[in-house]
């Protein structure tokens, strides 16, 4: 594999942005199985959760091993703590990561902008922000994966153990989401199942949706919740549950679950 640490400038943040990227290479070194070369290949988003930046999938899992043979590039951008919206009092990150980016990345490496190509996936607010791009923009993304993670609209943070004191949750969504309470969110486009619906009523294509949460995760009732209205839907929906909490040796044993998952739609 090739791996390349990106810089460059972001017109909708107006600032310089990093990217860390994974691109197939036949030939590999030892203990390394290679891919067959295309001219375009499929690439998989891969985003960071609130505490971290573009370089932690690199730096806490093997992911660069794990794609090896796939023939599957992977693009990780940095969001900073903006939960992949539009924020209220801060850059419109929705629209960098889901717009400008993959044009960027895609004038830069060859990476398919086919939708059956094109895959996103997160953890904690990745996972969330994961599910936001894919359902906002189905036409775009055929799968989606969420780990540790949910419907954060659905998020009653007052019920969650947690080292933020209730004043700086109420700074920090006001910033991001311009609300107080995250239930404010009901009904509006940071809603996953306000997005949901709206894409069945629109007859969208549905991406499929992978979702996982370990059981001993403080985010875990907000999984379940997400799970069950989607396995009541008419997407393609898959929700695994296995021991563990919001760690990294829940996502890194997670991920390679999940890619084993979307190998069927390497093509």
């Amino acid at each position: 594999m090739a791996l390349m640490h990106v810089d460059f400038f972001s017109n909708i943040l107006g600032l310089c942005c990093e990217a860390d990227v994974i691109l197939p290479q036949k030939k590999q070194g030892i203990g390394m199985e290679g891919s067959d070369t295309r001219s375009k290949y499929p690439v998989l988003w891969l985003l960071h959760g609130a505490s971290d930046d573009h370089t932690i999938w690199q730096r806490r899992t093997s992911i660069e091993r794990y794609v090896s043979d796939l023939g599957l590039a992977v693009v990780m951008p940095g969001a900073g703590l903006s939960y992949y919206t539009n924020m209220a009092y801060g850059p419109s990150y929705f629209d960098y990561i889901a717009e400008e980016l993959p044009e960027i990345m895609r004038s830069f490496f060859p990476i398919s902008d086919r939708r059956e190509d094109n895959f996103v996936c997160g953890l904690s607010m990745g996972g969330y922000g994961a599910m936001k791009i894919g359902l906002t923009k189905p036409d775009h993304y055929s799968a989606i994966g969420c780990f540790s993670a949910g419907n954060f609209a659905y998020r009653d943070v007052r019920k969650e153990a947690g080292s933020m004191s209730s004043t700086d949750r109420i700074k920090q969504n006001m910033l991001i989401f311009g609300v107080e309470d995250m239930l404010e969110l009901k009904n509006t486009e940071h809603d996953l199942f306000y997005l949901a619906e709206k894409n069945i009523k629109e007859e969208k294509p549905l991406p499929k949706i992978y979702q996982t949460c370990g059981n001993e995760d403080f985010l875990v009732e907000n999984a379940r919740v997400t799970a069950d209205w989607f396995q009541q839907s008419k997407y393609d929906f898959t929700y695994m549950e296995g021991p563990g909490a919001h760690t990294w040796e829940f996502w890194d044993e997670w991920i390679q679950k999940y890619l084993g998952w979307l190998k069927p739609n390497l093509r």
